[in-house]
């Protein structure tokens, strides 16, 4: 029985995502996705146009996965409760200890990019950033707050990368804590 057109497209989001992520948008080719996601490459592009349309669908679609997962997170934050910092970055140091992770995607792939700041991804990017950054200043209740987290977060993500080091998500924690108790004390 053929496979649905919906379907078909989403078995390439979802081989082209784990490569890209795994190996980078530049060291993977359209035979690759194609085989990943079990289609020939007439299928993949029937449904793409070129591989930078598939990457800005890709991360479309897991920008609104990682929205919901963001929530959940997030609404377990209290600016109030400095140990809801440490579970934040414990969850950091837990994710960054699999043994295939690379990063965060989002930041990854924007530094790939880095010569094309008009590359469409990049836009999805700065989107997906920046409602993160919304959420986390209505966690902690104001912009400036919010991009303040973010940034330790990020921080965090990029040095845990470079050195796999789990340290640096209990520095990035103690960090979150000063700042919050900095901003409560301001109040």
């Amino acid at each position: 029985m053929p496979r649905s057109r919906a379907r078909t497209r989403e078995q390439i989001i979802e081989g082209a995502y784990a490569l890209f992520y795994r190996q980078g948008f530049a060291r993977v080719s359209m035979d690759e996705i194609a085989a990943r996601a079990g289609v020939t490459k007439r299928t993949l592009y029937a449904h793409f146009d070129s591989k930078d349309t598939l990457l800005g669908d890709v991360l479309q679609h897991h920008h609104e996965l990682a929205l919901a997962r963001i929530e959940t997170w997030a609404g377990n934050l209290d600016r109030s409760d400095p140990s809801s910092l440490d579970r934040l970055f414990s969850d950091i140091a837990a994710w960054s200890s699999g043994r295939r992770w690379s990063g965060a995607g989002f930041t990854r792939l924007v530094m790939e990019l880095a010569d094309l700041p008009g590359h469409p991804a990049r836009k999805i990017a700065r989107r997906h950033k920046a409602a993160v950054e919304r959420r986390l200043a209505v966690t902690f209740g104001s912009a400036d707050a919010g991009t303040e987290i973010m940034l330790l977060i990020e921080g965090t993500l990029a040095l845990l990368l470079v050195h796999g080091d789990r340290r640096y998500a209990e520095i990035g924690a103690a960090a979150a804590r000063k700042l919050m108790r900095l901003r409560l004390n301001e109040c």
